[in-house]
Formats: C-alpha cells, structure tokens, sequence
C-alpha cells in the first residue's frame, strides 16, 4: 500500500471517529482535579511526569508539566491521550495500552496509523468513562513503565468518578 492512501485512510479514518464524538464532555473543573491528583499520584511514587486531558475531539483541556519532569513528557503525554481518543471508540479500548497491543498484532494497521499527527502507541492513557461511554482520556508521560503512568492516570479518574455525570 502506497504511503499516500495509508495517510488517507488512517486520516478520513480518524475524521469518522471524531464526528462520532460524544456531545457531553468532560467539565474542566473535573479535568483539572483529575489531572493534579495524576501528578501528585505519581509524585508519591517518586515519578515525575506530565498529564494531559484530552477531550473527544482530541483537544487538550489541562495539559501539566510537573516539577522535574523531563521535557519530553508534556508532548508525549498529550499524545498518549489522544491516541486513546482517536482509535479506542471504535475498537472498544479504554488504554493505550490496549491500543498498542492492536497495533502490534498488524503492521499494515500499525504503519498506517503512524502516518496520523500525534498517535503514539505507547501505554499511559486511560480513558474517561461516563456510562460505558468515552467523554476524555488522561494521558501521563515520565514514569518508568507505561503501566505506571496508567496507574496514576487511574488515581485521578478514581478521584473526580463520583462527579462524573451518570
């Protein structure tokens, strides 16, 4: 497959998904709450990272640099958040970890999806859920291991999920 169609398909592709966004979205006071107790959730493990909520449409609502962390991290944690966004509706994948595991199982898919700005397949997002539906995802960028930052990313779900709207 030639390089244009794959950026074609993996762009109208990506379009598709946005128009499907959910119309209610994360409120931001909620967005920054969940995005301070990531950094304080990694911070307490001594991580220091970079968060970034993104919204259905792939825009950053909060994105936060952490004290210490390095620079690096406030564009991959972005990244990381948008990926979940972008390919975990359709697929029905809440983490990027779980959207790096479809990619690795196709490298036509997974060329053709690199091909798209910002999509990183690494773990450290976790989508925000409001009944079973996707409204943000939390991406988290500086701890050693993708699965450390999607435990942290957790930790501010887990603190605004009583106020999310059922």
């Amino acid at each position: 497959m030639k390089k244009s169609t794959k950026l074609l398909l993996a762009s109208s592709f990506v379009l598709l998904l946005q128009n499907n966004a959910h119309a209610a979205g994360l409120p931001l006071n909620l967005a920054v709450e969940a995005a301070n107790e990531t950094v304080k959730s990694c911070e307490a493990s001594g991580y220091n990272v970079s968060v970034a909520v993104v919204d259905m449409y792939g825009q950053a609502i909060v994105q936060l640099k952490g004290d210490k962390s390095t620079p690096h991290t406030k564009e991959t944690a972005y990244r990381k958040a948008y990926t979940v966004i972008t390919i975990g509706p359709n697929y029905k994948l809440e983490t990027s970890t779980q959207v790096a595991a479809l990619m690795s199982k196709n490298s036509a898919f997974y060329e053709a999806f690199l091909t798209v700005p910002n999509i990183t397949p690494l773990p450290g997002a976790v989508a925000v859920k409001v009944n079973g539906e996707m409204i943000a995802a939390i991406g988290v960028s500086g701890a050693p291991g993708g699965d450390k930052d999607e435990a942290c990313a957790q930790a501010g779900i887990l603190k605004i999920s009583d106020r999310l709207k059922k």
